[in-house]
């Protein structure tokens, strides 16, 4: 649970530090998505996901986390 939490927190402050610091450049990239076809879309999203779980994994080894 501790890694959960400290996982949200992570993004919040990523996300709160980019609209803070470059609202319009947010506003470009919401545009740059919305051109996107919904299939890349997805794709990037699975992307995504894929590249946070390999990363929470690689954390975890170094760790010695179980």
């Amino acid at each position: 649970m501790t890694w959960l939490l400290l996982g949200l927190g992570l993004v919040l402050v990523i996300e709160g530090l980019a609209l803070a610091l470059a609202p319009s450049r947010i506003e470009q990239l919401l545009a740059f998505f919305a051109a996107l076809s919904p299939e890349r879309r997805r794709s990037l999203g699975l992307a995504a996901i894929a590249t946070g779980v390999l990363l929470v994994w690689t954390a975890r080894q170094i760790s010695g986390s179980p």
